[in-house]
C-alpha cells in the first residue's frame, strides 16, 4: 500500500510531520493514522507552553491503541487545532491539513534540516 508523503515536510521515525514555513505545523502521517485506525481522542499541550525536540507533546487515542506525539522540533506552541477535540477523526480524513495538531514558534529553525526528508521517510514505511 503506498501512501501520500508531501513533500514539503519534514518528518520523525516515529511519523510526525512538520511544516518548514511559517506557520510551523506538526500533525501525523497518513501512514501513522493508518496504523492507528479510528481517532477517537487528542490529548495536545496549550498555547503558550513549550515542547522539546523528541520528547512527548501530546497522546493520539484510537480504537486500536494510545500513542504517544514526539516533538520534531522544540519551540514555543502558538496554535492548538481546536477542532480535533471535537472531531478526532479529522486526523484520519486529512491527516495533512485539517487533521494539523499544533503550530509552534521554534527555537531553532535549521533544526528542521536534521529530520527525515519525505524520501526518506517513504523508503522508512515501504
Amino acid at each position: 500500500m503506498s501512501f501520500d508523503v508531501p513533500t514539503d515536510r519534514r518528518y520523525l521515525e516515529s511519523h510526525e510531520w512538520t511544516t518548514t514555513e511559517e506557520p510551523i505545523r506538526i500533525g501525523i502521517s497518513a501512514f501513522a493514522q493508518d496504523e492507528l485506525g479510528d481517532v477517537v481522542f487528542v490529548e495536545l499541550p496549550a498555547a503558550g507552553e513549550s515542547i522539546t525536540a523528541g520528547e512527548t507533546f501530546g497522546v493520539v487515542e484510537s480504537i486500536k491503541a494510545v500513542s504517544d506525539l514526539y516533538a520534531p522540533i522544540s519551540g514555543e506552541v502558538t496554535a492548538v487545532n481546536e477542532d480535533l477535540f471535537d472531531a478526532p477523526e479529522l486526523v484520519n480524513e486529512d491527516p495533512y491539513g485539517e487533521g494539523w495538531m499544533i503550530e509552534i514558534d521554534p527555537d531553532d529553525e535549521s533544526a528542521l534540516e536534521e529530520l527525515l526528508s519525505a524520501d526518506e521517510y517513504r523508503e522508512q514505511i515501504e
